[in-house]
């Protein structure tokens, strides 16, 4: 997942306060501004994007959602440098991701960034590991915590998820037994949410009818 490092188009730290975010922008723009370096290219490139981390940075909703992303994929980057190598590290990463997902607002949570970091965690090499280590107990657990931090997604990210924790699960009946009920789960949040709308609609239509015939009557 590429993504752009806004604080570092700004030239400044994480942890800077809006009006620090304030000040950088305002003084690059002053540096970039199209109108100031004749239309250059470079300056017009440059702009748009310091223009774009501002943006973003000073609008609560889109900085929250862009936060999500870059921890996704700021973890991921490590995870590939220091390399899975037991169980044991995969479970870690995993807890640390429920710890965070578990801090978040769902309605403004980066599903797809954490379903390619799920994917990206159980490749075909990771399962392929985990089933050589034959760690049943730890495997179980890796699964579970898959299974909680994975009731945020999609119906169809979420099948894809449980496909390749059945390769983990292999022949035990319980774990079998919670990545059907998971997909199951999945499927029937993906049918109520598809007819939410209509129902909150309904809802509205029989409070009016309630409210009208009441206010009729006690005229």
């Amino acid at each position: 997942m590429h993504l752009k490092d806004y604080y570092t188009i700004l030239e400044l730290p994480p942890s800077a306060s809006p009006e620090e975010i304030k000040k950088a922008y305002r003084r690059l723009a002053l540096i970039y501004h199209p109108d100031r370096n004749g239309n250059d290219p470079y300056a017009v490139a440059q702009f748009t994007e310091i223009k774009e981390a501002y943006e973003t940075l000073m609008h609560p909703a889109k900085k929250n959602l862009y936060l999500q992303q870059r921890w996704y994929a700021q973890s991921l980057g490590q995870r590939r440098k220091q390399e899975i190598v037991t169980p044991v590290t995969v479970l870690k990463q995993l807890l640390e991701l429920d710890r965070y997902t578990s801090r978040l607002d769902v309605h403004r949570m980066d599903k797809e960034g954490l379903y390619q970091y799920l994917i990206s965690l159980f490749n075909d090499s990771t399962i392929l590991m985990l089933n050589s280590f034959h760690d049943e107990s730890v495997n179980k657990e890796i699964i579970q915590t898959a299974l909680k931090t994975g009731h945020y997604l999609a119906f169809n990210n979420a099948n894809d998820l449980a496909e390749r924790l059945k390769k983990i699960a292999g022949e035990n009946t319980d774990l079998s037994t919670n990545i059907e009920e998971f997909i199951q789960r999945a499927s029937r949040n993906e049918y109520w949410e598809k007819r939410r709308v209509w129902i909150i609609v309904v809802i509205v239509i029989f409070l009016c009818l309630g409210i009208y015939f009441a206010t009729k009557d006690s005229g």
